[in-house]
């Protein structure tokens, strides 16, 4: 095993101080090298799985010379060696993807990787289905690569049946299947544009974390499979503009206040025969429901139980301040509510909205274990389905959150999870849990402590997939036991002499946490990375934010290398989570109800304010900077305070929240229709003349998910009121402007912007 030796590269232990004159040797880091290959975090693999026999581990790993392609490789645990399955470049045809790949690629929020982005290991573990460049492929452990399919269309959403004798796909909004190797067909029918089977709609996609749209029983006998009728969908016209040309698609793209598409659950066999449709109506009360509109629900998670003998749907109302969990019977359709889950109910009252996870288990004796803020923090309850499916008792508690259910050993009563901690909400663990007890007790942590932690495990609840990090150390990946002793690394990622990252060592800053008060005495963390200071001088501050619901910024972890490259720049990096964001619980999220672009805004101007009192600051040279949400906030921030900031970047700023998509929208805000004071309040557009600040506007061209319309909007609204502002536009790029040429000049761009403007390092 080699020894990390980042503790003795690192003068770590001792903050980096206003007056710290020690200097260091090496060279600055370039945005050129930022993005270039290899990685400077060190390899990346993904999606570690589990062989069913637990002998092999599977990972995607991107090369040295191309750090957004993967390949496919398998570790022998029984002989300690690797092995690559899957040559993507060898093998794949380089087909270009169709739109519905690229869209569905870009709500998984992988648009930008090449190679193999997914695969699945067959039920008896002698081979894996690899989906690469639009065809399907199946490679064994021999390294023999079959060609499954070999179409201009793309095969989406393969998967194999449970035992392993179907394969499935949907093709031009068809659902297919047929044998493994054999001959396959269409099961459901070609009903015209407007109409999908087996894929998962737009905004469960993209605001749902829902990427499946059918589901085989355990016994591979059925199948579950979902109908979306886009029709009453309002279309976006999406001018993709490239530098070349342009390529228009009209895009059905719900905004707020809109008609969602029509979704509908039918259970067929593996031929398409013996169809019956869910009743996802079932036992709607209109106190929670529009009886006007019965099918305007959400669908958000599809479950068999672990026998077959039923399945469970998850349903939310619109307004996402109820949950409904029905169990169906496969054969007839027919549904009842088993579990409900209220927002009201939860701590704080009716100002909150229901948060959907998947941190949930249906256990073989009917048994079901559950994820609820009901308390007011994100906790673990056991529901007793086969006695009585209103008894339940909770498993975890205290004022810390449940972020992950990890995985569940059913022989020996216990679970695992990830959570944050009590004493510290920026680091994340993995504890044990023996759910065979009758009360709440303390878990056991797993994990060390001074890193942030991921984690998967396989089916059984046997092994766990451990990923960990700190701001010194890059992300590690090793397998380990129930105790979480490590076993192996599977990727130790040692910042050893020939790490990439080895020659900008000596000039790594180390992070600085602390907190400051909101207004209402809630306390507000903020991380902080220097540069080497000379006594005496002021230095400007790049200030990063996101602002809106969802991300924790600030934590532990590591955070790349783009921030060292701004430090060196002689910048000081610092970011701040405000009320709104994720993991303190829903007292910490809830101002932001119904009020988006208020509390976040005047908690980031608590963080300038502190920004100013620093002796080491220049007050007048602090930049804020941020993307989507973060966009929008820049906007906000310049509106609020003028002359607070020296200058605001927005990038892909929703500037209008009628231009963005229902569930996310209105799960804060309401309708445009009932809520609409809350929307004038919100949007970037009626005061977008009074910026009187520099901003710098970037927004990709083709922008897919916040649509090119809300830059337009502000550019209009600033032109109009001949307010000077500068701009970036990206032609042919979606919301993810990235890429190892692009985002180099979106960061040059930034920073000779705030140059020209005056916010620059002191001679």
């Amino acid at each position: 095993m080699r020894l990390l030796l980042a503790a003795a590269l690192l003068p770590l232990a001792a903050p980096a101080l206003a007056g710290d004159d020690t200097m260091s040797e090496g060279p600055d880091l370039t945005f050129e090298r930022v993005f270039a290959s290899p990685g400077l975090d060190g390899p990346s693999p993904r999606k570690p799985k589990l062989s069913p026999d637990g002998r092999y581990l599977t990972v995607l790993r991107n090369r040295e010379d191309d750090r957004e392609r993967y390949d496919l490789w398998a570790y022998d645990r029984s002989g300690g060696t690797w092995a690559m399955l899957v040559d993507s470049e060898k093998i794949g045809s380089g087909r270009e993807l169709s739109e519905d790949e690229k869209m569905q690629r870009e709500r998984a929020r992988v648009g930008n990787l090449r190679g193999i982005i997914d695969y699945e290991w067959t039920s008896n573990g002698e081979a894996l289905l690899v989906p690469l460049d639009g065809d399907l492929y199946l490679a064994a452990l021999t390294g023999d690569v079959v060609r499954v399919t070999d179409t201009e269309e793309s095969e989406l959403n393969p998967a194999l049946s449970p035992h392993g004798n179907y394969i499935s796909f949907v093709r031009d909004r068809q659902l297919w299947v047929g044998p493994v190797t054999g001959e396959h067909a269409p099961i459901t029918a070609r009903e015209g544009e407007t109409i999908r089977w087996g894929e998962a709609e737009f905004v469960a996609q993209e605001e749902m974390s829902r990427h499946d749209g059918y589901w085989w029983s355990p016994d591979e006998n059925r199948i579950v499979v979902q109908r979306t009728d886009e029709s009453m969908v309002g279309v976006v016209t999406r001018a993709a503009i490239g530098a070349t040309g342009t390529k228009v698609f009209d895009q059905r793209y719900p905004v707020a206040g809109s008609a969602n598409a029509k979704v509908q659950l039918y259970v067929m066999d593996p031929n398409g025969q013996n169809r019956v449709e869910v009743d996802l109506r079932s036992n709607q009360s209109a106190t929670y429901y529009d009886p006007k509109n019965p099918d305007d629900f959400y669908l958000a998670r599809v479950d068999w139980a672990p026998d077959g003998s039923v399945f469970y749907v998850q349903r939310q109302n619109r307004e996402q301040t109820w949950m409904d969990l029905l169990k169906v019977d496969p054969a007839t359709g027919a549904s009842e509510i088993v579990v409900q889950e209220e927002a009201s109910q939860q701590h704080g009252g009716d100002g909150y909205w229901i948060n959907l996870s998947d941190n949930y288990r249906f256990l073989d004796d009917g048994d079901l274990i559950w994820w609820s803020e009901r308390d007011g923090f994100a906790h673990l309850y056991r529901y007793m389905g086969e006695e009585d499916w209103r008894a339940y008792k909770q498993m975890t508690k205290g004022q810390y959150v449940v972020t992950k259910l990890v995985g569940v050993d059913q022989q020996t009563s216990r679970l695992f999870f990830l959570a944050t901690s009590e004493q510290d909400p920026l680091e994340q663990h993995v504890y044990a849990y023996d759910f065979a007890t009758q009360a709440p007790t303390m878990p056991h942590r797993l994990t060390e402590p001074g890193f942030t932690h991921s984690a998967t495990m396989d089916k059984k609840g046997q092994t766990l997939l451990v990923t960990r990090s700190n701001d010194d150390t890059p992300p590690q990946m090793y397998l380990a036991d129930q105790e979480g002793k490590r076993l192996a690394w599977v990727e130790e990622n040692a910042l050893d002499a020939d790490h990439p990252y080895a020659p900008y060592l000596a000039s790594h800053r180390p992070t600085q946490y602390g907190t400051i008060p909101a207004e209402d005495g809630t306390p507000l963390h903020w991380e902080m990375v220097t540069p080497e200071m000379e006594p005496g001088k002021r230095y400007p501050v790049y200030f990063y934010h996101y602002g809106g619901p969802g991300p924790q910024i600030v934590n532990r972890g590591w955070n790349g290398a783009l921030r060292q490259a701004i430090v060196d720049k002689g910048y000081i990096w610092f970011a701040l989570d405000n009320r709104g964001s994720a993991n303190r619980g829903v007292a910490f999220e809830q101002p932001i109800y119904r009020a988006m672009g208020g509390v976040e805004v005047r908690d980031q101007k608590a963080g300038a304010e502190y920004l100013k009192t620093l002796p080491f600051v220049d007050p007048a040279k602090i930049a804020i900077d941020g993307w989507s949400y973060g966009g929008y906030m820049t906007l906000k921030q310049l509106q609020a305070d003028p002359g607070l900031y020296a200058a605001g970047i927005s990038g892909a700023p929703v500037t209008k929240w009628e231009l963005y998509d229902t569930h996310y929208t209105e799960r804060y805000m309401g309708t445009p229709q009932a809520d609409g004071g809350a929307y004038e309040a919100a949007s970037a557009i009626p005061n977008a003349g009074k910026i009187t600040d520099p901003l710098l506007i970037i927004h990709g061209m083709a922008d897919d998910n916040v649509v090119f319309e809300n830059a337009t909007e502000v550019i209009s609204a600033m032109q109009e009121a001949n307010v000077p502002f500068e701009m970036m536009l990206y032609p042919g790029y979606t919301h993810r402007v990235s890429g190892e040429k692009i985002s180099p000049h979106r960061y040059n761009t930034v920073f000779r912007f705030l140059e020209a403007h005056g916010v620059t390092p002191p001679e």
